[in-house]
């Protein structure tokens, strides 16, 4: 682990909420106080998300810290369209779902990702008052 993938590891579990690889280039520019490409942070983004560390949301094109790094887990994110929190939520019964479906069609599945986009609790209160 090196320190560029350190800090964007910390940076991405300091937000708390779904970070662009821009953002994260600017956050390390800032730190640092000097300038890191963008192939530098994508190739940081890569190893940590090969290692299990980090997923990347694909509606939002950004990274968040797993929540459970120690265990290989399908990903099911809920995504709050107002304020773009995200909640990782572990559930085998999508996870074994999928896997009959990809079976019965004869596919192999290397990575599956489920994104629900929709309101959040706070959001959805502050919506109704």
């Amino acid at each position: 682990m090196t320190a560029l993938r350190r800090r964007i590891l910390e940076l991405l579990w300091a937000s708390g909420r779904p970070t662009g690889a821009y953002e994260l280039i600017e956050s390390v520019t800032r730190r640092d106080s000097r300038p890191v490409g963008p192939p530098t942070v994508y190739r940081a983004l890569d190893f940590l998300t090969a290692q299990g560390l980090v997923s990347r949301i694909e509606s939002l094109n950004a990274y968040v810290p797993c929540v459970h790094p120690e265990r290989d887990h399908d990903c099911l994110f809920f995504i709050c369209s107002r304020c773009r929190a995200s909640v990782e939520l572990e559930d085998p019964r999508i996870g074994g779902l999928l896997a009959e479906d990809a079976a019965v069609l004869g596919f192999v599945a290397t990575r599956r990702t489920v994104e629900v986009e929709g309101m959040c609790a706070q959001c959805a209160e502050v919506g109704a008052a």
